[in-house]
């Protein structure tokens, strides 16, 4: 029988490398003009992290020029390269860096090649750092050699996961590596990553972990005081131990990780190595991570590199024409036949979509967001009025409908399957692990950030052929402030790469009081203010099942990620009789569900959320009409009515008009604010100021100025506002 245990390699000092016949020389200039040009960035910023940069230059570049690494710079997002995740996301100056030197030698190759159209970096880029109008401070999925958005420590692997777990599960030969710090670990979704990529066999998962014992409060052993690498090989992980500065132990390491080990265990590559090498004082301190050397200090570091430059405080240009000056014909060509490597492994695309044809057979290998509602719904998604049905039996039954509509939709929960129902639509193709690599299922257990990044960041990779992955994962609504943080960040990576935007259902279960015996703990009554507050991601909250219905096909063919919220009881599936619009209606986002009488008698209205609240409305409602005519709007986003209220004013009006704002009633089994639109002037979103929208990178003051929220763009703001006074 094959071994299945996981392997431990020591390969430091070892001299039975294969590549030892590299050019040291060479590799040796290579990394020295990355970390120039990355501390020139820095200094030009007088901003950014050094430490983490500086330390894994030669794991960076040992990948680059190892002809292992799936990569054409003129095609970066080539569909059939490998993946890298730069799970430590404030490494920017490195990848800039690299960036700079891989373009500037295909430039002096007399290699042409559009800058914009590839969304790269060359080395003027650099003098931009940090700034508005120039390169972020972390990491984003729109340049080449970076293939998530990354920024919040301990995050990165979790979404390496998820285009790890996509590709594999689709039968592709796909790489994701993942650059990683020894301190990020610490988080614990890293554990919960760590953990599931081991059960799930993601074997074509490889981290290259930066073990420099620091981060940015001190040595990781002040947290971490069990022998480190328990931490991988006790979870299942492949351990390969270099010096993460010696680019033929890595080179060796990088090949026997790609070779495989045919145990189906992840591998991690503990990299041994010095935070913030060759950074002066700062060399293996934590104050390297976010600290800038001084001007003068700068200027020694470049001379001990091997840099005499001008030095000019605020003239880095000049810097940097004198470090570029090293970058010869030689070395340019060099560098660029070990790239040329990479770019013969690319596979051709159409006999990927082949390979996925076969390996998945009789699945359809359609996009989901493709999909449109069916003119005649399946009997299966169309529930009886009158009767008493749950709204989260009608997601069980729409995710069990995707699922077999295609190929590309994913579904899990934090261990709660058997409560939201997600169980008939998982196991359509079973739970994804080591005995079923091809299954659509997840089973995450009780890891809920784990599981949004890892969801979120599966829908925002494009397979070959164009085909891009829906999910859906689930928890209770209460629990889903948990996960705030890693739908921010997928959010963020749908606004800064567009075309890579991903669509997700964040299902919201056992929402509002009515998990009742479980009390206030899983009470879901606040959660939506938060993700009503983030750009990019609505609130749908459905009043009954066949509105659910209709709400998922309207979201799904928007493409636009949402927050779902469905309920735990049987509650009414309303008659769409008497004048009430049919269940469609409710993707405007609110609906007339009851006109007024116009009887002379005082008029209210009342907007009302949720199932059973209008239920309970319903049963009060002849004793209401007794002294009032009484006017009902059914309310399933505000969002979507202020979307509504945006492009059709006139349509939005016949359903609310602004006049009526001043005798509404708002009902919501949650937090009050959900209903706020409906009760404040028309025009509230003109008198607030404030910032609803994604930022750039940049000095305070530059980003004050962007945001309109600098003195005088305050002012602006205030004197627009009082016209609506």
């Amino acid at each position: 029988m094959p071994n299945t245990d996981p392997i431990h390699l020591n390969l430091q000092n070892s001299s039975a490398s294969l590549f030892t016949r590299l050019d040291e020389e060479k590799n040796a200039k290579l990394a020295s003009l990355i970390r120039a040009l990355a501390f020139i960035a820095i200094e030009s910023a007088k901003s950014g992290h050094p430490g983490g940069s500086s330390s894994k230059v030669e794991q960076l570049l040992a990948l680059l020029i190892s002809g292992l690494y799936a990569f054409d710079p003129l095609d970066p997002k080539n569909s059939g390269r490998d993946r890298l995740v730069w799970s430590a996301g404030h490494c920017t100056p490195l990848l800039y860096g690299t960036l700079a030197l891989i373009y500037e030698s295909l430039k002096r190759a007399g290699i042409d090649f559009d800058k914009e159209k590839l969304n790269t970096v060359i080395p003027e880029c650099l003098l931009k750092f940090r700034h508005c109008d120039g390169i972020s401070g972390h990491v984003e999925s729109s340049f080449p050699l970076a293939d998530a958005t990354t920024g919040s420590s301990g995050h990165g692997l979790s979404a390496a996961a998820g285009i790890a777990a996509l590709h594999r599960s689709c039968g592709l030969a796909t790489k994701v590596w993942v650059l990683m710090g020894d301190a990020e670990t610490e988080e614990g979704m890293s554990y919960e990553a760590r953990n599931m990529v081991n059960t799930m066999g993601l074997s074509n998962l490889i981290v290259l972990l930066d073990y420099n014992h620091f981060g940015i409060d001190g040595n990781i052993n002040e947290v971490i005081s069990t022998p480190y690498i328990n931490h991988w090989l006790g979870l299942g992980w492949n351990v390969i131990e270099v010096n993460g500065h010696n680019v033929a132990e890595l080179l060796e390491a990088y090949k026997k990780t790609k070779e495989g080990f045919k145990n189906d265990h992840p591998t991690v590559v503990l990299c041994h190595g010095t935070k913030g090498l060759h950074y002066g004082k700062n060399e293996n301190k934590s104050d390297s991570h976010g600290s800038p050397a001084k001007h003068d200090e700068y200027v020694e570091i470049m001379k001990k590199l091997g840099f005499d430059i001008p030095g000019v405080e605020k003239k880095t240009q000049d810097d940097l024409d004198f470090v570029l000056q090293s970058l010869n014909k030689d070395l340019a060509e060099y560098f660029l036949e070990k790239l040329k490597k990479g770019r013969e492994l690319l596979p051709v695309e159409s006999q990927q979509i082949a390979k996925m044809a076969l390996t998945l057979p009789n699945r359809p290998l359609v996009k989901p967001i493709a999909i449109t509602r069916p003119a005649q719904l399946p009997p299966e998604l169309v529930f009886a009025e009158g009767t008493e049905v749950a709204t989260r039996k009608a997601t069980e039954a729409w995710f069990k409908w995707l699922m077999q509509q295609s190929a590309f939709f994913y579904l899990g929960a934090g261990d709660l399957m058997k409560s939201i129902l997600t169980g008939a639509a998982e196991n359509i193709y079973g739970i994804i692990n080591k005995k079923n690599p091809l299954g659509r299922g997840f089973r995450f257990g009780i890891a809920e950030q784990n599981m949004a990044m890892l969801s979120a960041t599966l829908t925002q990779d494009i397979l070959p052929g164009g085909f891009q992955a829906v999910s859906a994962f689930a928890s209770y609504g209460v629990f889903t402030s948990m996960m705030a943080n890693s739908v921010r960040m997928a959010l963020i990576n749908n606004a800064v790469n567009p075309a890579n935007n991903g669509f997700f259902i964040m299902l919201a279960a056992h929402d509002g009081p009515e998990t009742g015996e479980d009390g206030p703990t899983h009470h879901g009554l606040f959660w939506m203010s938060l993700f009503n507050a983030y750009p990019g991601i609505k609130v749908y909250k459905p009043l009954d099942a066949n509105e659910t219905i209709e709400m998922l096909f309207y979201a799904l063919n928007k493409g636009e990620p949402i927050a779902l919220s469905v309920m735990r009881p049987n509650t009414l599936v309303f008659k769409r009789d008497n004048g009430i619009p049919p269940a469609r209606e409710a993707v405007n986002g609110a609906y007339v569900f009851k006109k007024h009488l116009y009887n002379n008698k005082k008029k209210i209205v009342l907007a009302v959320s949720g199932g059973q609240t209008m239920a309970n409305v319903l049963e009060i409602l002849p004793e209401l009409e007794q002294n009032h005519d009484v006017k009902i709007l059914a309310v399933t986003s505000p969002e979507l009515f202020e979307e509504l209220r945006a492009n059709d004013l006139q349509k939005a009006e016949a359903i609310f008009s602004d006049s009526e704002r001043s005798y509404t009633i708002a009902l919501h089994n949650g937090w009050p604010g959900f209903l706020y639109p409906f009760l404040l002037p028309g025009d509230y979103p003109a008198r607030a100021i404030g910032v609803n929208k994604f930022l750039k990178s940049g000095p305070p003051k530059e980003v004050y100025e962007v945001a309109g929220l600098d003195p005088q763009g305050i002012k602006n703001k205030i004197i627009n506002a009082t016209k609506y006074v």
